[in-house]
C-alpha cells in the first residue's frame, strides 16, 4: 500500500494519526525495575520491563531481560527477551507460562464494546524464537461478562524476526450489553502471549468467537518450556482501531516514561522525622505524577541523611502503616538504627544502602 493510500485509509476510517497505539511501552523503551535477566517467580509478576507482566507455573523456569536484538531497519532499540532456564518437557494439565499486557478500561471507550457499533482492532508485533511452530495469543475483556478471544500465530523460521498481524473482531457477545467495558480506572483488556499451556488452558478454538471460558490457547500451542536453550523475543507491539496494521507509532522516551509512571514509580526523595518508636521514620513520599490509584509501597534498602553531618544506612527496612494516595503521602519506615528522636531526615539517593522507594498501582 502506498503512503497516500495509507493516509486515505486512515482518514476514511477515522483512525487517529497519533496516539493510536493502545499498548503502553510497546517498543520496550522503559525498564524502571531491571534490565538484566530476572527470574519470573509466580503469576502476573512485574519484574523487568514496564507495563509487561509474566506468568510462570510449570516445573521449569524462565527469565526476562532487555535485549538489543531487534528487527533490522524498523527503528527499535530494544526487545523483550524471555529465556527458558530450566526445562519442563511434560506439562501438567494446570501449568502455563505467559507474557502479558493490561490496558486500563477508561482508555478503551472508543471501542464501543457492549453496543452494535463495537469496533474491530488490529494487533501487530515482531517476534523471534529458535522454537518454531504455533503459538497462541488471547485477549480477555474483564468487565461485565468475562470474554476471551484466541488467535493463533506461527513462528515459521527459527531465529528470524517475523512480523505478525492479528485481527480482533467483535462478535455478537461483544456487541451485546454483556460485552461492555466500564469507563473507569480498572482493568479493561488483558493481552496474553502463551509460551506453554497445559490441557486445562489449551483446548480453545481460533474461530473468531469470544467465549466466557478460562482458555488461553489451542492444542496446537507449542511447549516453549521443553528446552533450556529456548529463547523468545518480542518488540513493536501495536494495538489499534481498524482492520489494517499501520506502521508502528514510535514515541519519544519521555512520553512513554510518563505513561508508565501512572502505574509504577521509583522515588528517591522525601522528607521525614525520626519518631523513636522501633526507630521509625515518619516519611512524606511525593509521587512525580498522579498514579492510577493509591499505590502499594515497597523498599528494600534505605539511606537517609540528617542534612548536616550524618547519613544512616539500613539494609532491611520495614514498611509500616500510613496514608498513601495517588499523589503519595505519609508512611512509616522501620530502620534498625537512625538519628536521635526528633531529627529531621531526608531520603538520600546515593550510598551503600540507597534504593528507591517503589510505588506500584499496576492493574
Amino acid at each position: 500500500m502506498s503512503k497516500a493510500a495509507e493516509l486515505a485509509a486512515l482518514i476514511g476510517s477515522q483512525t487517529a494519526l497519533s496516539n493510536r497505539n493502545l499498548i503502553i511501552n510497546g517498543a520496550f523503551q522503559v525498564w524502571q525495575r531491571a534490565t538484566a535477566a530476572t527470574a519470573v517467580g509466580g503469576s502476573d509478576v512485574f519484574n523487568t520491563v514496564d507495563r509487561w507482566s509474566f506468568w510462570e507455573n510449570t516445573d521449569g523456569a524462565f527469565t526476562t531481560e532487555q535485549s538489543t536484538d531487534v528487527p533490522s531497519g524498523q527503528g527499535f532499540a530494544y526487545s523483550l527477551k524471555a529465556a527458558c532456564t530450566s526445562a519442563d518437557t511434560s506439562l501438567a494439565a494446570g501449568q502455563f507460562s505467559l507474557i502479558g499486557h493490561k490496558i486500563e478500561a477508561q482508555n478503551l471507550s472508543q471501542l464501543n464494546y457492549g453496543t452494535s457499533s463495537a469496533k474491530t482492532m488490529t494487533l501487530s508485533f515482531w517476534v523471534k524464537s529458535n522454537k518454531t511452530g504455533t503459538y497462541c495469543f488471547s485477549i480477555e475483556k474483564d468487565d461485565e461478562t468475562d470474554y476471551i478471544l484466541i488467535k493463533e500465530f506461527s513462528v515459521s523460521s527459527a531465529d528470524t524476526w517475523e512480523k505478525k498481524t492479528l485481527t480482533i473482531t467483535p462478535d455478537s457477545n461483544i456487541k451485546a450489553s454483556a460485552g461492555a467495558i466500564t469507563n473507569d480506572n480498572g482493568l479493561g483488556l488483558r493481552l496474553l502471549w502463551a509460551l506453554a499451556l497445559g490441557t486445562t488452558y489449551n483446548s480453545g478454538s481460533d474461530d473468531g468467537t469470544w467465549t466466557d471460558s478460562t482458555l488461553f490457547g489451542t492444542t496446537n500451542q507449542v511447549n516453549w518450556m521443553d528446552s533450556d536453550s529456548n529463547e523468545f523475543y518480542i518488540t513493536g507491539v501495536q494495538l489499534e482501531l481498524g482492520e489494517t496494521a499501520t506502521p508502528f507509532e514510535h514515541e519519544d522516551h519521555g512520553t512513554t516514561l510518563r505513561k508508565c509512571m501512572r502505574y509504577f514509580q521509583l522515588v528517591d526523595n522525601g522528607i521525614g522525622k525520626v519518631t523513636g518508636l522501633n526507630n521509625n521514620v515518619q516519611m512524606l513520599i511525593k509521587a512525580a505524577f498522579d498514579m492510577r490509584a493509591s499505590p502499594s509501597m515497597s523498599v528494600t534498602t534505605l539511606r537517609v541523611t540528617d542534612c548536616t553531618t550524618s547519613d544512616y544506612d539500613d539494609a532491611t527496612v520495614t514498611v509500616g502503616g500510613g496514608n498513601i494516595n495517588l499523589r503519595g503521602g505519609r508512611t512509616s519506615l522501620g530502620m534498625s538504627s537512625t538519628a536521635a528522636v526528633g531529627t529531621v531526615v531526608m531520603l538520600l539517593g546515593t550510598g551503600t544502602n540507597a534504593a528507591p522507594v517503589q510505588l506500584s498501582a499496576e492493574l
